[in-house]
């Protein structure tokens, strides 16, 4: 894993693919896009316009949805999935 200031916040990489990041008190969660619309699905849970247009594949989840533990940990580990599911890029 690595850092990485992206997005106006803080990433987290893993074999050079974002997984997730922290923007002000929400994170966000890169969940691919054949699991985005189940991701949305879930409680606290929404799209990525970052840039004004949704982001396939990146969910934003509010600060509601991480207040417990096993919650945060679900959402992190989506995320570190997705990732660790691609080709690791090149230096």
């Amino acid at each position: 894993m690595s850092e990485r200031k992206m997005f106006g916040g803080l990433c987290f990489m893993s074999s050079g693919h974002m997984s997730f990041g922290i923007l002000g008190d929400e994170i966000m969660v890169r969940v691919g896009p054949d699991a985005y619309v189940d991701a949305l699905q879930l409680p606290h849970a929404g799209e990525m316009d970052f840039t004004g247009r949704s982001m396939r594949g990146m969910v934003y989840v509010d600060s509601n949805g991480l207040s417990e533990d096993e919650d945060l940990k679900t959402w992190l580990l989506r995320g570190l999935a997705y990732a660790q599911s691609l080709p690791p890029k090149r230096p």
